[in-house]
């Protein structure tokens, strides 16, 4: 399906809508045993999110066919790519939100999960969730190599060398002080690793060639650390409405942030430099890389 003709607030709400869709089939039906695992489940996934690393998939692979029409079986692909990095992110929140991580009682402007289907329920539907993902990519209708591909880099991304690592470091850096270098290292694991891994799974599953590859990923570096400075102004200049969850819990929970090391304009400077940096790595791409220098705006501008 051609897109290129689309504003990209057109092309962004397509992508979401795509992606609820694909979701939508690949989550278990709410009246299917066990009925409220399964509803938790959906309850946590749909009709919420911006929906920014499923159009990074999305964006990557318009990217690496440099121009050329995307076949129907790779358009099926990339939306359960995008199904599945969504996933994932869905049940990491899930987890978040519980009162032994942040203790949260609102996601996207709504009752967390374990406050609206008590804490064991709540960590079954992560459970559940995370192997859902892999599920989804094994389904991809392209080369099993890639398929490998791709399932490799998401469990990485996934693990204790990514989110869950970063996630590590997050719960053990409560209250202590950290150089600009070790956060960076904690949301390189807990936000970007998920971020690049969205962004390289869609190249792969489009067939970037090596140079393709090789930009997604100077560009995935730039993204996933610009995605975590705006989260960190955000939440000391944006209300709980805004965010759709608590303002101001990261401060609360006296948690290193951007913000509380570099200050709020030492931090909008260092976003808008990484706003840069993305520019630049995608700039030998050409126009096909049009949607990701238009996310990665998007990603940035959430700031203002």
């Amino acid at each position: 399906m051609s897109t290129s003709s689309l504003e990209f607030d057109q092309w962004l709400q397509l992508r979401i809508t795509e992606t609820e869709s694909v979701l939508n089939t690949v989550l278990p039906l709410a009246e299917q045993a066990p009925q409220r695992l399964h509803e938790a489940m959906r309850y946590a996934v749909l009709g919420g999110g911006k929906r920014v690393r499923a159009s990074l998939v999305y964006a990557a692979g318009e990217a690496a066919l440099q121009g050329k029409p995307m076949a129907a079986a790779q358009e099926k692909a990339l939306g359960l790519a995008a199904a599945a990095v969504e996933l994932i992110h869905a049940y990491s929140l899930v987890h978040d939100d519980l009162p032994c991580m942040d203790d949260d009682q609102l996601r996207r402007g709504m009752p967390t999960v374990h406050v609206q289907y008590g804490e064991a329920c709540a960590m079954l539907t992560g459970d559940a969730l995370q192997p859902l993902a892999f599920s989804a990519l094994a389904q991809m209708p392209v080369a099993p190599a890639l398929v490998v591909q791709a399932m490799g880099l998401l469990a990485r991304a996934a693990g204790s060398l990514g989110m869950a690592g970063g996630q590590a470091i997050d719960c053990d850096s409560v209250g202590k002080s950290l150089s600009q270098t070790e956060l960076q290292t904690m949301h390189s694991l807990k936000t970007g690793a998920m971020l690049e891994a969205s962004i390289l799974i869609g190249g792969i599953v489009a067939g970037a060639s090596s140079s393709v590859r090789q930009g997604l990923q100077h560009y995935a570096d730039a993204v996933g650390l610009a995605f975590q400075v705006a989260d960190d102004i955000l939440d000391v200049t944006a209300d709980t409405k805004t965010l759709g969850k608590t303002a101001g819990k990261d401060a609360a929970d006296n948690k290193p942030t951007y913000v509380s090391i570099m200050g709020l304009e030492g931090s909008r400077n260092l976003l808008q430099e990484l706003a840069q940096n993305a520019a630049l790595a995608i700039r030998p791409i050409g126009a096909s890389g049009l949607r990701l220098k238009q996310l990665a705006e998007y990603i940035v501008d959430r700031d203002r």
